[in-house]
């Protein structure tokens, strides 16, 4: 994907629109800033060649009537390009240069305040750094705010974490490291307030992000489409220094094609080599090398279960009326008062192929709150039906229940496979009407064989999920544990993030697979107390 949205424009010499001398008047205004990190005599504004390309081609192109074409910008930069100092100069080019109006707002928008802070604080050093800007602006620090005396625009870095934001009116948006944004109410205000200003200007700086449920991956998605011109939209401008997933991390020149400063000596590439060193000997760092100093887009486990592309290869549609009496075998992973539940029904066919129909529920209650604390869109999920939201601040077993008895009532179903530690009830009030409840404990002994066999499915491309997201989302999640003997367990890490549908579908594939072998576990239900199996 890299190689085709891989912006070439930038190095091939092509003309760029100017018509009205924007894009020149721009690019004459960043070279006269100074920048107080600059050693050079004077402390000039660096701007390089590569900066100097993406500025004309921003300010450059208009319409008929004279107005800017880009309205945004998707600026996709690894750490270590400067692409904070870029973004500065951008935001005092609409605050104290010629793209000011009189008034205007520059927001400079972040995830905490640290990072808003970040880069109010390369905008002052700016300002601070000539004399004639600095007698020109009013500073009031306190709340990150630079002010231009004789036209009132000012600009000001804020934060999602800083209340409300509602009632702004920019001319021009900064949203810094969009990757880290947990929440969208910041990006709507900002967002919705564009408009409101003829001639804004959005520029989205970011480094690559993990996961596919956020705000940052579908800016980035959508800005992918229009650089492959799949989405034809004149008004965004992607520039996209990404490398592709599968591409070798350890090449060098990988490396100066995702970092456009390495040619100018920025970021420091021994440092890069020593980093990379590092990382091949310890997986959690390799991934973070990836993502931050090659722009790979990961998902969020740091050490994957399996490719999250292996995975997406399984996307395949199921028809669930052709399931309707087939044999069946359910996993079913209860919650705790936070966690999602999660019952997967798996289905196998004649090519030892694995169908997977998972069911989600949580409590209805606080479900904004949710989305908020994960980055993940419950709301949208539970309005779509991705997930059964039920009434409360806990999940109520009883629609868990009487789901699985409409599975039963549906399919063929020859076990449904419970972790114990919450499901003794439930699995008592199946059994007793008849239902095949067993426990399938969630040790080594027990899951290590079943996360193999699907492990083995999704990497052979015979593991059908049809694309669920939530699936989706808490396979990505997954942290392995491997012990000596090289049995594999699933578990979180240290993330918040849930993994309860893949434990499920790993639960249900694994009894599956044992379907029509000779290991019974129906045997000796006398001894056990209201007929409950356990394995």
């Amino acid at each position: 994907m890299a190689a085709n949205t891989y912006p070439a424009w930038i190095y091939d010499g092509s003309p760029i629109d100017d018509p009205l001398g924007h894009g020149e008047r721009a690019v004459k205004f960043l070279r006269l800033l100074k920048h107080p990190k600059n050693p050079a005599k004077g402390h000039p504004f660096q701007l390089d060649v590569w900066q100097e390309r993406i500025v004309r081609r921003i300010y450059g192109p208009r319409h008929e009537d004279g107005t800017r074409i880009i309205k945004t910008v998707v600026l996709l930069l690894p750490r270590g390009n400067r692409k904070t100092a870029l973004a500065a100069a951008l935001a005092l080019l609409h605050t104290i240069g010629p793209e000011k109006i009189a008034g205007g707002e520059v927001l400079s928008a972040a995830s905490d305040r640290k990072q808003a802070r970040l880069g109010y604080a390369e905008a002052l050093g700016i300002v601070r750094a000539d004399p004639r800007i600095a007698r020109a602006v009013s500073v009031q620090d306190y709340r990150n705010r630079l002010t231009l005396k004789s036209a009132g625009s000012f600009y000001e870095s804020i934060s999602s974490d800083a209340g409300t934001q509602h009632g702004r009116t920019p001319a021009f948006v900064l949203a810094d490291e969009l990757h880290a944004w947990k929440k969208r109410d910041l990006w709507d205000v900002v967002r919705s307030g564009l408009p409101k200003t003829k001639g804004s200007l959005l520029v989205i700086a970011t480094t690559a992000g993990r996961g596919q449920d956020n705000l940052a991956h579908d800016i980035v998605s959508y800005a992918r489409k229009v650089a492959l011109g799949e989405i034809i939209d004149p008004s965004c401008l992607p520039v996209l220094f990404e490398t592709s997933a599968d591409a070798d991390w350890k090449d060098e020149a990988v490396w100066r094609r995702a970092n456009p400063g390495l040619a100018h000596g920025y970021p420091d590439i021994e440092g890069l080599r020593q980093l990379a060193r590092e990382a091949e000997h310890r997986p959690s760092d390799r991934e973070a090398f990836r993502q931050l100093h090659l722009n790979v887009w990961l998902d969020h486990s740091s050490s994957p279960f399996v490719e999250m592309s292996v995975y997406d290869e399984g996307n395949w549609p199921i028809d669930l009326e052709a399931l309707v009496g087939q044999p069946c075998w359910i996993g079913v992973d209860l919650s705790s008062n936070s966690d999602l539940t999660a019952v997967v029904a798996a289905f196998r066919d004649d090519d030892d192929v694995y169908t997977a129909v998972p069911t989600f529920f949580c409590p209805a209650d606080n479900l904004r709150g949710r989305t908020e604390q994960s980055g993940q869109p419950y709301s949208r999920w539970a309005q779509e039906g991705q997930i059964i939201a039920t009434p409360g601040n806990v999940v109520d077993f009883r629609a868990v229940e009487d789901t699985i008895r409409d599975l039963c009532a549906n399919y063929d179903v020859r076990e449904i496979a419970f972790d114990p530690h919450l499901g003794r009830v439930m699995m008592s009030n199946l059994a007793d009407d008849g239902y095949p409840a067993i426990e399938m404990r969630q040790g080594w002994i027990t899951m290590a064989p079943a996360i193999k066999t699907l492990e083995r499915a999704i990497l052979g491309r015979k593991f059908r999920h049809g694309g669920h997201p939530v699936l989706r989302w808490n396979f990505s999640n997954i942290e392995v544990e491997t012990d000596k003997a090289g049995n594999k367990t699933f578990h979180k890490g240290k993330s918040k993030d849930k993994i309860d549908g893949a434990q499920a579908a790993a639960m249900a594939v694994g009894r599956a697979s044992q379907g029509e072998s000779n290991r019974s576990i129906y045997s000796d239900t006398a001894a056990r107390p209201h007929g409950l199996l356990t394995f």
